[in-house]
């Protein structure tokens, strides 16, 4: 498929999960895709499989203004232009508000919501002009509380709106602004979780589709907010959660 031939993607938090799951699916969609992240190796690894000739690798911390500004230039530089932002990269912590130390509530913040921020701000003169789209990872943790992960449950609300905001302040524009909110899926984030088969089991028990998310669950949702099938559709937050939160919390019947 060539769905996004002669498109430029830009997939923070590319080295792993998600964000490698999204890069492999742009890039098999035929699009150029630039891969960012903290850890060079990481994003190395996913790069060895993709065409050189339409790869770029720029290690960058998205909570950093200077290294965003960086990564977007160096995008353009190499590509020429910028059609699609995917801002993937995030963090987490978990534990009782009480025990939240408040540099983790910072970390969580910085780049959770300010590289959200300043990604956006970074890609959107090129965005303009190609008149692309931003596609947005928060959470079905952004749409509702969680137990214990307060700092999370605030970073990914203020990503849930600040995808509605913006979206109507670009539309005129012709620039979309999306997002997809997740569901437990996965990754390297979560790998700590997947180990505890109890709790595990509680998500099957809980999500109608009886399974965490693959990455490429949520690639294929990203790729579709950033076609132009979805060409029509911007300000949308759009659960890819095996149907968890059409439930008003009713425990399953047997």
């Amino acid at each position: 498929m060539a769905k996004f031939e002669g498109k430029v993607v830009l997939v923070t938090g590319a080295g792993s999960g998600i964000g490698e799951g999204t890069a492999r699916r742009f890039a098999q969609d035929g699009a150029m895709v630039v891969l960012a992240g903290r850890t060079a190796e990481k994003l190395q690894r996913v790069a060895q499989d993709l065409d050189p000739a339409r790869t770029l690798v720029h290690a960058a911390d998205v909570s950093d203004q200077q290294q965003v500004e960086g990564l977007v230039a160096a995008a353009v530089e190499r590509f020429g232009r910028l059609d699609v932002l995917v801002n993937n990269a995030g963090v987490a912590t978990m534990g009782p508000f009480e025990e939240l130390r408040f540099e983790d509530w910072r970390q969580v913040m910085a780049t959770d919501v300010d590289g959200v921020f300043l990604c956006c701000h970074a890609a959107l003169p090129h965005l303009l002009e190609s008149r692309g789209c931003i596609v947005n990872v928060s959470s079905v943790s952004g749409l509702g509380g969680d137990w214990q992960m307060s700092a999370y449950n605030a970073a990914k609300g203020a990503v849930t709106n600040f995808t509605r905001a913006l979206a109507m302040d670009l539309a005129a524009k012709g620039v979309r602004v999306n997002a997809v909110n997740p569901t437990f899926t996965l990754t390297d984030l979560t790998r700590n979780m997947a180990k505890d088969e109890a709790l595990v089991a509680k998500f099957r028990e809980r999500i109608p589709l009886g399974r965490p998310a693959e990455p490429a669950d949520i690639a294929g949702v990203i790729a579709f907010l950033a076609s132009e099938d979805a060409r029509f559709v911007t300000g949308v937050n759009l659960p890819v959660d095996g149907g968890l939160s059409a439930s008003n919390g009713q425990p399953p019947q047997a």
